[in-house]
């Protein structure tokens, strides 16, 4: 390794807590829905409402955010994020010292914070990590652990928030401070290395011919399909373990004592099998083309979650889990569950699949593609609100997934037939 890639280990080691910082906070915010459900007596929707307003901050943060990098570079962009989201966590954290709808108002807004940060972080970590690696197979790879540890800090909160969460009925904000507590010191010390550390930039003026042209990405038929299918797409991720542990915790169980525990590790396991499809999808990423891959993941993923909707709770299957005080063992779940976490093999795959896809072809316009796809990933909040909702409406979990079979036939079209380029004739050199 060059002695300039040395210099660059801090930034890079950093970088990969980051990538595991997007899962870390936008994953505590599922289990937290549930702690909030609990605390404050409210309805299944208004639990997922942490959720919302963390998602629809990529909204209205996607494109600025991608302008700021555009303008300002990629240290003070990451500087940026890095201090919003220490700001976001901080005011959440807060939130577990007051009482009443103050406290709820306080939580809803910190989630809110958080998610820009979220958002700039998204847009930042992946071509900052690819830079601090020298680019080509080197920055490839880079981006790639930085990928299994998000999945990795994915499965970590959900499984972390079952443990300090002994019974979900007394919940309350402050248990999951340990929680908080490291989220606030990694960004702590993230801000800190990146301050002191020489980031490579881009060019000047670089995107001005995109600028001044008469098209964009929105020209594109298959760009804006594809960006619809992301919006689809990360609702289907979240809804699926977000309202599958709200079932679990709400007598999908045939047990009581541990449930919460045993709810958390089920769930936390959705996550962990993301990482493993994404360890699959990277070795196979060379050999299978992103539409094979896309179709081939859109029906299993269709099999499972209507299996799942189907199949009678009364069967059940054993799964390793963390049982709370009795500890780790088999416990039997409804095989609906298992079938439901299933889908994290399918999922794992499905953004980057529908990222090359939506922009081949786009060439000059995929820097504020980027952006555009970073709005729109705010359907990983809206989604699963309409999921949560449905089951207020239905009072059967099960009947909501009806929701993610929408998304999943959607993004079976668009591997199908919405990602063809149709607008070849536009210029994108």
């Amino acid at each position: 390794m060059s002695q300039k890639q040395n210099s660059n280990v801090p930034a890079i080691i950093v970088c990969i807590l980051l990538f595991g910082m997007i899962s870390f906070v936008t994953n505590l915010a599922s289990p937290m829905g549930d702690i909030l459900k609990n605390q404050f007596q409210v309805a299944n929707w208004m639990g997922t409402l942490g959720v919302l307003c963390n998602f629809i901050a990529y909204a209205i943060m996607g494109i600025p955010a991608g302008n700021l990098l555009q303008k300002k570079g990629y240290k003070f962009t990451a500087l940026a994020a890095v201090a919003v989201g220490f700001t976001g966590v901080g005011i959440q954290t807060i939130a577990g010292l007051l009482e009443g709808n103050l406290a709820f108002g306080v939580y809803l807004l910190g989630a809110f914070v958080a998610g820009f940060s979220m958002c700039m972080l998204n847009i930042v970590v992946n071509p900052m990590l690819n830079k601090l690696g020298g680019g080509g197979n080197r920055g490839n790879q880079l981006v790639q652990v930085g990928g299994s540890f998000n999945s990795l800090m994915g499965t970590a909160v959900i499984f972390l928030t079952g443990v300090f969460v002994p019974s979900i009925v007394d919940a309350k904000i402050s248990q999951v401070f340990p929680l908080m507590y490291i989220a606030l010191a990694i960004f702590a010390v993230a801000f800190v290395v990146i301050l002191l550390t020489k980031i490579p930039e881009n060019p000047a003026a670089e995107t001005k011919a995109a600028e001044q042209s008469q098209y964009g990405p929105m020209s594109f038929r298959h760009f804006v399909l594809g960006a619809i299918g992301i919006f689809i797409y990360v609702g289907v991720e979240v809804g699926i373990p977000n309202v599958l542990q709200k079932w679990l915790q709400n007598g999908g169980l045939s047990v009581t004592e541990g449930a919460e525990a045993i709810a958390g590790t089920v769930t936390a396991t959705y996550w962990l099998l993301m990482l493993v499809g994404r360890l699959l999808g990277a070795a196979l990423g060379a050999k299978v083309s992103a539409k094979t891959m896309l179709t081939t993941v859109s029906v299993v993923g269709l099999c499972l979650v209507l299996g799942a909707m189907f199949l009678s709770p009364a069967t059940a299957v054993n799964l390793p889990v963390f049982k709370g005080t009795a500890g780790f063992g088999m416990a039997s779940v409804p095989v609906n569950a298992a079938l439901l976490v299933l889908c994290g093999l399918c999922t794992s795959v499905m953004w980057g699949g529908i990222f090359n896809l939506a922009v081949e072809g786009l060439g000059k316009y995929t820097e504020k593609a980027s952006g555009i796809f970073m709005a729109l990933v705010c359907g990983g909040g809206i989604l699963p609100f309409v999921q949560n909702a449905v089951v207020d409406w239905t009072g059967n979990y099960l009947v909501s997934y009806w929701v993610v079979v929408a998304g999943l036939a959607y993004l079976l079209f668009y591997a199908l037939a919405g990602s063809k380029n149709v607008n070849k004739n536009i210029p994108t050199e």
